[in-house]
Formats: structure tokens, sequence, C-alpha cells
């Protein structure tokens, strides 16, 4: 019997992040080798620098790891704050759904701070809830920092009305027509 070491963990962060980075996540996102890429960096960030105390130190790290990512896509892709801010959403909210993850790193005080990963079913979606105005919608390609923060404060207020976090409503949004043609 092979007796090789397994580490369970960085087993399951390997996983996480193929499984929430498809070809579809960063679909014409500006060159090819960005969904590797984006694997890649998600694999080997320090989930122990999500384990903080205030969303302040969160949305600092976030913002960080964001500029990081975007940094590192491939020409053509490299600087896209759209696509690294939702690739790493994705991956936090499925790290946030790994039990295993979640609970060795301490990230379930993470809920209410976890921000919605923004695509155009998400903006969809923020159109027909919200009570107030929503922000047009420009694009994963375009999206900047000013724009996403303001989606992420209607997706909160969306959230907050139907009494669950923010990250959630991706679950709500998420291939809708589908979804609700299987729920009946």
């Amino acid at each position: 019997m092979n007796q090789q070491s397994f580490n369970l963990i960085d087993r399951l962060q390997v996983r996480t992040a193929m499984l929430a980075i498809g070809r579809s996540t960063l679909r014409s996102q500006g060159a090819k080798g960005m969904v590797a890429e984006a694997r890649r960096f998600l694999r080997n960030v320090d989930l122990n620098l999500f384990a903080v105390g205030t969303s302040e130190q969160f949305l600092a790290v976030l913002d960080k790891q964001t500029s990081l990512l975007a940094s590192q896509f491939p020409d053509g892709g490299r600087g896209n704050w759209g696509a690294a801010r939702k690739s790493i959403n994705i991956f936090l909210r499925d790290v946030f759904y790994c039990r295993p993850l979640c609970e060795h790193y301490n990230l379930a005080v993470l809920e209410s701070w976890l921000e919605v990963p923004l695509d155009s079913n998400v903006h969809e979606g923020l159109l027909n809830d919200a009570t107030n105005d929503v922000v047009a919608w420009p694009g994963v390609k375009a999206l900047t920092p000013v724009v996403g923060g303001q989606l992420q404060s209607t997706a909160s207020a969306v959230a907050k009305s139907l009494g669950v976090a923010r990250v959630h409503l991706d679950v709500r949004y998420w291939r809708k027509a589908a979804l609700d043609e299987l729920e009946g």
C-alpha cells in the first residue's frame, strides 16, 4: 500500500480553486491563460490572510489579493480588476461552503463580509430585486472598484430584505431560468 502523505486541507484548496474557476467564469476577459492563472493563484493563496477580526481588515486583504491576481494575469488580461475580484469572490464563497476549509481557517465569521461575485446574472437579479436604482452594468472586464462597491452596496440591501448574507445572492441569481425550470 502506498503510504504517501495526504494533506486534506491542501487538496481541498486545490479542488476548490479548480472547481470555482471554470472556463465560462473568465470567458472574453482579455487573454488566454487567465483561467489557469486564477486557479494557480487561488490554489496558492494563504487563506490565513482572510482570518481577520473586522470587515475593514477583510476588505483590505481582499483588495490587496485582487490587485495581486490582476497583476499576474497574462498580457492582454493583466490589470483586469473585475476578473480578479470575481475569481476571488467565487473562490472565497466556495471555501466558505466547504466545511473542512472554513473550519480549518476559522472563516465562518466572513459570511456577512463576503461579496457576491459580480456578473451579468447577478446584475440582472439586482435590477429585479432592488428597491432603488442600480448602477449600469459595465461588464466584468470594465468593472472598477467604485462600480463594484456600488453594486455590493445594492446587493447588501437586497440580501438584507431577503434575510441572507449578500454572498448567497449568487445562489439565487446563477442560471436562474434553468434552476427555476428544475424546481418546477
